[in-house]
């Protein structure tokens, strides 16, 4: 067993290496840190929309359409967070994009545009009225060698959302679809 001996540091090296990054990438989230935001904050505004609307137990006329045809029913939304589910993954309160975006903010209003265009959210506009958010609206764009996507949101709160995908695959027809859910 003399080959062993010198083995056991390395063995030991990696493991401790192998242990420092797991702890590394177990990391958490900015929020969870105490750190500032530097956007708005998306995921914490549908967090706290979605627990309201779960208290609230409302029936949505959802239409939904693709390429053309449609079909509206009155349904009750379970799972509100899966329901804004594209809003929420649209967030930009990721480090590495602390100064990727062109902030433009008004009285009533407060724009996010991308500044480079590999970003898959291209802009994010939020009206508010006294500090409430009446009206939010992102503009999500994906396009690499296969296909391009292209998402429009929009969510008047109390009144409806709207979700707008138009989809176009090489060498295929493209797909577009239409979801609205009305309060």
């Amino acid at each position: 067993m003399y080959w062993y001996k010198p083995f056991s540091k390395y063995i030991l090296f990696t493991g401790g290496l192998l242990l420092l990054c797991t702890w590394y990438a177990c990391k958490p989230e900015i929020k969870e840190t105490g750190a500032t935001l530097k956007y708005f904050d998306l995921k914490e505004f549908f967090k706290t929309d979605s627990v309201h609307l779960v208290k609230l137990n409302p029936n949505i006329k959802k239409t939904v359409t693709h390429n053309g045809e449609s079909e509206t029913k009155t349904v009750k939304i379970a799972n509100w967070g899966q329901e804004f589910g594209l809003f929420t993954s649209s967030d930009i309160n990721k480090p590495a994009w602390k100064d990727s975006y062109a902030v433009t903010e008004n009285t009533d209003s407060l724009m996010y545009k991308a500044k480079f265009p590999e970003l898959k959210t291209r802009e994010i506009v939020i009206h508010k009225n006294n500090g409430k958010v009446t009206r939010l609206y992102i503009l999500n764009n994906i396009h690499n060698l296969l296909y391009t996507t292209t998402e429009k949101l929009l969510y008047v709160p109390g009144e409806y959302y709207l979700i707008e995908k138009d989809q176009k695959v090489k060498v295929m027809s493209g797909n577009n679809y239409l979801i609205k859910g009305e309060f």
